[in-house]
């Protein structure tokens, strides 16, 4: 087994090089013998190993006297569903999210939803699959299907409040598991038009990647919003846990201005509420949502950071730079159809087009993410601080500083020799400016 599968929130792998069958079976053997669950449920994506790595995880888990619920083909936010509904001690999804085919792997979370990443049990599964170390049982687990889906459907769609206004959407399902997720637009007939690309599961991942962070892999939804006259382009990622979007004339919508535009439309009903916004996210997404009354708290980047201080401070929602947006409702988890429905809420409330609604936030230039190879990472963001002593400097996720007019954030890769910088200013030139006085810094 190549130790390298394990990352900081989940597992992957190329198949079978990195991940095969007798590894899937020796981590179902180590999941159980960490983590003591007597039944748990598992959902696979569509890929050609899926079904063979299932049948071995499987194997090690009923091998070790647990019982296991086969959820079938699902999307990872059915399957974090069903860890918040269904009577388990653990959920896996087997997939490898937006990565390209011949990968594979696995998400584990526990009862609700609550993630498993290296520091809550990934690296001690790790340990116990390398050193074969498992606990044995004299019984075999038992399988049984269920069909989460009719269900999840039922439960998001009840979210919806249309207002009897109509919308045609644009989606971009990438062949993969969003596909799933457009039984939720087909419920409502009457008010949505759908114009679906890419929503082949016969041909899984058979286009371009499944990942709306890659601004290029929303070209095609681009051009057909503007072909069909699209009010919304929806465009999901492999395991459909994010989501991107395209206003009506085509332009790509930031993913931190989305956070903005759900967390207002949430607090309508929700008034005071506690929302969450990762540090990348531009100033005016915090502005917005304090603006509407709610109590707007910055956060860490990656889900299991996120989910965790949701708990702690009782916040109904959270969005991601990424396009992860997580709701109370999914047991603190991500619902990419839910952030769909809940902006459909607002433009039917307002009546606006979403550049509209958009174009509230667009107060501030946002250089996106841009990440650099550098060995010493600890080391630059020492100098950086000694730089930019001025300024309001905070440590959340690896050194962030303010200053009246623009901020900084730099933060080093948790599995790569690479640092991530985000800037915003007030002005493009100001922000252009700043981002090659850094770049120079780092890359030096």
């Amino acid at each position: 087994m190549n130790p390298g599968i394990f990352k900081a929130y989940d597992m992957r792998g190329i198949y079978p090089t990195d991940l095969n069958e007798r590894d899937a079976y020796d981590i179902g053997r180590a999941f159980i013998t960490h983590f003591k669950p007597k039944k748990i449920a598992v959902g696979q994506d569509i890929r050609k190993s899926s079904q063979s790595l299932f049948e071995a995880f499987v194997r090690g888990v009923t091998e070790s006297g647990v019982d296991v619920i086969d959820l079938g083909l699902t999307s990872t936010p059915m399957v974090y569903f069903a860890a918040g509904t269904l009577d388990v001690d653990a959920v896996v999804a087997i997939t490898a999210s937006h990565n390209p085919p011949q990968w594979n792997g696995m998400k584990f979370a526990l009862r609700g939803a609550v993630p498993v990443g290296e520091k809550t049990g990934l690296s001690q599964i790790r340990d116990l699959a390398m050193k074969g170390e498992y606990i044995a049982s004299e019984k075999m687990g038992d399988v049984t299907s269920h069909n989460i889906k009719d269900d999840y459907i039922d439960y998001f769609t009840s979210f919806a409040d249309f207002q009897g206004k109509k919308f045609t959407l644009a989606i971009d399902t990438a062949n993969a598991m969003g596909v799933l997720e457009l039984d939720m637009y087909r419920k409502f007939p009457k008010e949505i038009s759908m114009i679906n690309i890419y929503d082949d599961l016969s041909h899984p991942f058979e286009c371009h990647e499944a990942n709306p962070l890659k601004l290029e892999t929303l070209a095609e939804i681009q051009a057909t919003v503007m072909e069909v006259n699209a009010d919304l382009g929806i465009c999901y990622d492999g395991d459909a846990d994010r989501v991107g979007f395209v206003d009506e004339t085509g332009v790509i919508i930031p993913m931190d201005l989305i956070t903005g535009l759900l967390g207002k439309s949430i607090l309508e009903k929700n008034p005071g509420a506690t929302i969450l916004y990762d540090l990348r996210s531009s100033r005016a997404v915090k502005e917005v949502i304090e603006e509407a009354g709610g109590v707007a708290l910055e956060c860490r980047v990656g889900h299991a950071n996120i989910k965790k201080q949701m708990r702690e401070a009782g916040a109904i929602f959270a969005g991601e730079l990424s396009g992860h947006y997580y709701f109370k409702e999914n047991s603190y988890a991500e619902s990419s159809t839910l952030a769909a429905i809940y902006l459909l809420n607002l433009m039917a409330k307002t009546g606006k087009k979403i550049s509209e609604l958009v174009l509230d936030l667009r107060r501030y230039a946002h250089s996106g993410e841009i990440n650099s190879e550098v060995e010493d990472k600890d080391g630059v963001i020492a100098t950086l601080k000694e730089r930019y002593a001025d300024g309001v400097i905070t440590e959340l996720d690896g050194v962030k500083i303010d200053y009246p007019d623009w901020w900084f954030n730099v933060r080093p890769s948790n599995t790569e020799p690479v640092l991530r910088l985000n800037l915003e200013a007030e002005t493009k030139e100001k922000m252009e400016e700043k981002q090659a006085e850094l770049l120079k810094i780092i890359r030096e």
